[in-house]
């Protein structure tokens, strides 16, 4: 290493370039990253398909992603300032999508959401432009951070794509489903699954359209924004040779027959979503909605499949509600539906309530075996209110019956994240975007007031606001209100704020600040890359002390300045 930055004409570029992919296959991210920085100062640039494989092999440990994904903020900025004439640099290097989408892709699977936002920007700085892949990625990062008004923005470039794509896109529909429902939006998530599939038919593969072969453009952050960042993307294309994997969960979007349909998961939280805000009349919309749009022959199981599991969780009201409002639509159920009502009231001993629905039963022209019924009511299986194509297509698809699921989301709401620190987030998000920090700062206090507890996007958008303002000196404001909360153990922190922590003070020369969050990334085993805080020091205060005393100092804090200064140039390795 020292013959390379001492000496680097000794060298030949293509044998730097080897042995930094060797040792970046054999899983040695660090020395290989080294070895790439020293030549990206010489000037020294690696052919683009060398360094996807450099990129590739990196970013397959949670260590290597964080370097990678460092080396491309670095590889970026240095583009950025030479497209703004900042930079002399002629030999420039700019990475494509397929590096962004292998680091994107890294930050998903290492969970390095705030990481994986400041990657987006940087994509529209730089003017690389989001293939299918990349969309899909993009989506997953938004609903890890609670974004939904940023996805949302790319839905309607990708609705009305043609019916291939819409394997492809099904993880874009799980993400923007589940935000809707980390919301509490339910009249949005019900809209969305009825909207899936409908604004395809009128695209088929044949069709030019001419519009598909430009890139469009998508805003990031408020879209009136004068200066605002928009991201290029083509959703159509999509390399079938990517290196990328298509996994991503299935919890709450299917694909079936060329179809995009909502999992037992999903109906559960819309039925609990509608049951909790009294619009139940909303959920027998959506159901009438769903037959027409999925089930056009006629079968009624799903909506015989919701009313079985509301009468499995004791809901025979809502049950009846529902199967009212099939009767005044003209929705015709069958008899097993009837029956599974009429058991539960006689197990539950509501006469009054069963001779009601038997009114209703001989009214619709349905037969059941009254004495029958009366005598199995005891020993009834789970499964009586469903019709047998219901049970085969549950077992097909391989996930848990709708019953289940109802009981697992009602146990599992009051454990969730409430949707108001989710709302707030996003006003502080909007805000600090638009470099409005004092409205920003104004929904932290009212947060602090509601006794809502703040969560890392909270400081993470506060502190991007401050640090595109240069506020440093209120970043170390918001260090001590995150410090007294982790001492509670109500907030921990990810690598990814760590590090703009870091980078932030360092920029406002707060040593102090910068060894105590070096600290707590120690204590916590983080990777911290000395390499990042090493240029960024020497970039701004690379004569700060240099011959300055601890004996000379003018007084105790100027001292206490310098200690710190020592001590981060002693971590960091600077001479």
């Amino acid at each position: 290493m020292m013959v390379l930055r001492e000496k680097s004409y000794h060298l030949q570029p293509d044998i730097l370039v080897k042995l930094a992919l060797s040792l970046s296959r054999a899983q040695m991210p660090i020395p290989s990253s080294t070895i790439l920085r020293l030549m990206l100062e010489k000037g020294m640039l690696p052919p683009m398909n060398v360094l996807q494989l450099l990129f590739l092999h990196m970013v397959k440990t949670e260590v290597g992603a964080c370097i990678a994904s460092n080396l491309l903020i670095q590889i970026c900025d240095n583009y950025v300032q030479f497209c703004s004439g900042k930079s002399p640099c002629a030999n420039l290097l700019k990475p494509d999508t397929v590096i962004f989408n292998l680091v994107l892709d890294a930050c998903v699977r290492f969970g390095s959401s705030l990481k994986g936002q400041q990657i987006i920007e940087l994509m529209s700085q730089t003017e690389v432009v989001a293939d299918g892949h990349s969309i899909i990625i993009i989506a997953q990062i938004h609903e890890i951070n609670g974004q939904r008004d940023e996805l949302k923005k790319f839905k309607d470039h990708v609705a009305p794509l043609p019916v291939a794509f819409v394997s492809h896109y099904r993880q874009f529909y799980e993400c923007l489903l589940s935000l809707h429902f980390k919301f509490d939006d339910i009249d949005a998530a019900a809209e969305l699954l009825l909207d899936m599939n409908r604004s395809r038919g009128s695209h088929p593969m044949d069709d030019p359209g001419k519009d598909f072969q430009k890139p469009r453009f998508v805003p990031i952050g408020s879209q009136n924004l004068r200066n605002g960042l928009k991201i290029q993307i083509m959703p159509e294309l999509i390399h079938k040779d990517s290196a990328l994997k298509e996994e991503g969960k299935s919890d709450l979007v299917l694909f079936r027959d060329k179809k995009l349909l909502p999992s037992n998961r999903a109906l559960s939280k819309l039925i609990y979503g509608y049951k909790r805000h009294g619009k139940m009349d909303e959920l027998s919309k959506f159901l009438l909605g769903l037959k027409k749009e999925l089930y056009s022959s006629g079968e009624s199981s799903v909506i015989c499949d919701v009313i079985d599991a509301c009468i499995s969780l004791g809901w025979v009201e809502t049950a009846h509600d529902i199967l009212d409002d099939m009767e005044s639509s003209g929705d015709s159920l069958d008899s097993s539906a009837y029956m599974a009502l009429l058991t539960a009231y006689y197990k539950r001993n509501k006469s009054r309530e069963a001779n009601v629905l038997l009114k209703q039963v001989r009214k619709a022209g349905l037969v059941i075996n009254l004495a029958n019924n009366i005598v199995l009511s005891k020993n009834l299986p789970s499964n009586v209110g469903r019709s047998p194509l219901s049970i085969k297509e549950a077992s097909s698809i391989y996930q848990p019956s709708l019953s289940k699921c109802l009981v697992e989301e009602v146990s599992d709401a009051e454990k969730a994240v409430s949707h108001i620190i989710y709302e707030l987030n996003s006003s502080i998000y909007f805000f600090s975007k638009a470099k409005m920090m004092g409205d920003a700062l104004n929904i932290y206090r009212r947060m602090q007031e509601m006794k809502v507890q703040p969560t890392e996007h909270t400081f993470m958008y506060l502190v991007c606001g401050y640090s595109s303002l240069e506020m440093y000196r209120d970043i170390t404001i918001l260090w001590g209100d995150m410090k007294r909360i982790m001492e509670t153990g109500s907030l921990t922190l990810s690598s990814d704020l760590y590090e703009f922590l870091l980078l932030n003070f360092l920029r406002g020369g707060y040593f102090e600040r910068v060894m105590e969050a070096i600290g707590y990334m120690n204590k916590c085993n983080m990777y911290v890359d000395k390499w990042m805080y090493k240029s960024e020091y020497l970039k701004i205060h690379k004569n700060l002390y240099r011959s300055l005393k601890a004996s000379k100092a003018r007084t105790e804090a100027q001292g206490k300045r310098l200690e710190h200064v020592k001590a981060f140039k002693k971590w960091a390795g600077i001479n």
